[in-house]
């Protein structure tokens, strides 16, 4: 398995260079001037070549983006125009708050997910199966930010049971939450039931049944564990794009997470800001699928990673 992992890794280095490369190339053919967000359209020229030159954009793009890659490799993501501050530094410093929330976010979801698809398998077409169903594809179906919205106008501002912005304590941490689940277990539910259901069917449950065993050790003991097989991999995915942050989410609840934190540096056209989160996105979605893969070997003996 310790092969399996240095050569995922591996691998993952010419897809990490890709993003940046494309990133890199995205942010300097689009229009505007970062310098001139920085000290404004009513600076002089010479103040404007002078920061050019300080902040290195003077210099050919394959020469930045050579520079860029050299100091990533050493933890270095440069520095924020904006603020002045380490990249790397802010991202540690918004991180925490978004890991919050996606563990949060990604608990209330596979406990919902999973005991409802759970329970549509077993009684199939059975009103409690067509509606689950009904709910679930309503929850896929809903953008996020009419969601959260609704959830504000509701549970915020008329019922008041919960703060519709800001963080500070665990309630301000329960309508962007449930936000987030409604979609996260919906598409857990909904592959749930089709995987459990492809699994009863097959032979070695049916001689479980034949031996007498009781349809919850049928269930739980037997057809539960392979049946979870392709849902870690929705989980794995799902909570691989919450822990690089929920753009619209935190920036409707003004949560300062990373997902707020991209939003702001591609509003202030922060170019190290923009490529130090794209990176670090890329590299927790890349941890995570290796996690992933390396959890099926867990699930089901037969699996072998090689």
């Amino acid at each position: 398995m310790l092969s399996y992992i240095v050569r995922r890794l591996i691998l993952a280095i010419p897809v990490l260079l890709g993003v940046s490369l494309i990133t890199f190339i995205l942010l300097n053919v689009v229009p505007g001037d970062p310098v001139l967000e920085m000290v404004g359209k009513h600076a002089d020229p010479a103040t404007i070549e002078r920061i050019r030159k300080q902040l290195g954009l003077d210099d050919p793009i394959i020469v930045q983006f050579g520079r860029f890659i050299f100091n990533a490799m050493r933890g270095d993501l440069g520095r924020s125009f904006k603020t002045n501050q380490p990249v790397m530094k802010m991202i540690m410093d918004t991180f925490p708050t978004t890991v919050k929330l996606a563990l949060t976010s990604a608990s209330v979801a596979i406990v919902i997910g999973i005991i409802v698809g759970i329970i549509s398998a077993v009684k199939q077409d059975t009103i409690f199966d067509h509606t689950a169903r009904i709910i679930a594809l309503a929850g896929i179906s809903a953008p996020v930010f009419w969601v959260a919205v609704v959830f504000q106008l509701i549970f915020g501002l008329k019922l008041k049971w919960f703060p519709i912005s800001g963080y500070g304590t665990w309630k301000h941490m329960i309508l962007p939450a449930f936000v987030l689940g409604i979609r996260f277990a919906a598409s857990i539910a909904r592959y749930t039931r089709s995987t459990l259901l492809d699994v009863i069917r097959q032979d070695y449950i049916r001689t479980a049944r034949a031996k007498g065993l009781s349809e919850r050790a049928v269930i739980f003991g037997h057809a539960l564990k392979n049946a979870l097989i392709p849902v870690v991999t929705i989980i794995g995915m799902q909570i691989g794009g919450l822990l690089t942050g929920s753009f619209l989410v935190e920036t409707i609840f003004a949560i300062p997470g990373l997902g707020r934190l991209s939003i702001l540096a591609l509003s202030n056209r922060d170019y190290p800001l923009v490529q130090g989160t794209v990176l670090f996105t890329a590299v927790v979605y890349t941890l995570a699928n290796l996690i992933v893969d390396i959890s099926y070997a867990f699930l089901d003996p037969r699996v072998r990673l090689q």
